[in-house]
């Protein structure tokens, strides 16, 4: 996922695998620190609990996405090929972290208010906004509705579509038909 360059990413990684073998409840710092390879008091120079893993958890795997949908925007120059990168990646990091994010909507929502989703989302939505402002002035995209909300609601369905699929498995399909469906549903809610 990372470089393990400093002591954060090495604790934020070691959290992780421990949480995906034995639970957050199960989990302890001393299991943190010891896969981490630090001392136990690094662990409370990055968090002052073990629940601030949380959000931490939840921030690295959005950045992770956002990171994977920049390293290819170049194919996305239109709209079309926007949606289709978002709907890719977001369900390939769906699959790959399916574990964690189910683990993080669980804890946030248990920990932290849902100013706290927002606050972890807002570099997403804001990298969107540009996109679609960019979009929208070449007429691709919907003027219709302020890019605020379009980048927000285009992220939350897509995002509901891959935790549809790969978490909740409330429509049964493969892979491939349900990015299709929902390339087509918000297509039509997005480009012109």
């Amino acid at each position: 996922m990372r470089t393990k360059e400093n002591k954060y990413d090495q604790l934020l990684d070691a959290a992780m695998e421990v949480i995906k073998e034995t639970g957050f409840e199960k989990a302890s710092v001393s299991q943190f620190v010891r896969r981490a390879g630090v001392a136990q008091g690094t662990f409370y120079l990055y968090f002052s609990s073990k629940k601030e893993i949380v959000p931490a958890i939840a921030e690295s795997i959005l950045s992770e996405q956002l990171l994977r949908i920049k390293k290819r925007v170049k194919e996305a120059e239109h709209g079309e090929g926007l949606l289709r990168l978002l709907i890719e990646e977001t369900f390939a990091v769906t699959e790959e972290f399916r574990d964690l994010i189910s683990f993080c909507y669980a804890g946030i929502s248990l920990y932290y208010s849902f100013e706290r989703w927002d606050e972890i989302y807002r570099p997403y939505y804001e990298w969107l906004m540009e996109r679609l402002n960019k979009l929208q002035e070449k007429g691709e995209v919907t003027s219709g509705m302020k890019t605020e909300y379009l980048a927000n609601y285009t992220i939350g369905l897509i995002e509901h579509g891959a935790e549809a699929h790969y978490l909740s498995q409330a429509v049964q399909t493969d892979e491939n038909e349900a990015q299709e469906q929902l390339y087509y549903f918000v297509s039509r809610a997005v480009l012109l």
